[in-house]
This record gives C-alpha cells, sequence and structure tokens, in this order.
C-alpha cells in the first residue's frame, strides 16, 4: 500500500508542477532559450544529468534551447595557464 500512495504522491507533485509551468511552456513554444550551464553542475556528475534531461524536456515541450558555457573553474583554470604562458 505505501507504494501506491508514494506514487500518487509523486504523480500529483509532479502534476503540480506540470500544471505550474504550462502558461511558460505555452508562451515560449517554438522560440530558441538561452541556457547557461557551468559552476557546480559541471562537477557533479548527478547535477550534470538532471540537466540534461531538463534540456530534453525543453525539446519535447517544443523549446529549443542553446546550451552555452558559463563559467566554472575549468575556464579559469584555462585562463591562468594562459597567464602563466604570456609571462
Amino acid at each position: 500500500m505505501k507504494d501506491v500512495v508514494s506514487d500518487h504522491s509523486d504523480a500529483m507533485a509532479r502534476a503540480a508542477v506540470l500544471a505550474e509551468a504550462l502558461p511558460y511552456i505555452q508562451e515560449f513554444a517554438g522560440t530558441t532559450v538561452v541556457v547557461k550551464y557551468g559552476g557546480h553542475a559541471m562537477d557533479d556528475p548527478q547535477l550534470a544529468d538532471l540537466f540534461a534531461q531538463d534540456v530534453v524536456l525543453l525539446r519535447h515541450v517544443g523549446i529549443n534551447p542553446v546550451v552555452v558555457h558559463g563559467g566554472g573553474p575549468h575556464p579559469r583554470v584555462d585562463a591562468r595557464r594562459t597567464a602563466r604562458l604570456r609571462r
């Protein structure tokens, strides 16, 4: 019985999120949006997976995401390395 209650709660939570998102999905369907990806999300495999799922969801609802690198530690390390090489 606990699994049924849990499944029902999960379904209700998802329905609530979709109901809240529906006006935005309708407004932005057919448009291109820029999504910044960087920071800790790049270093955490679980966050990276969730980010990828969100990008796929955007495509499925008709929104065209363009993912741009938003910084994080990787460019800073490269910039420091480049600065040292120029000295």
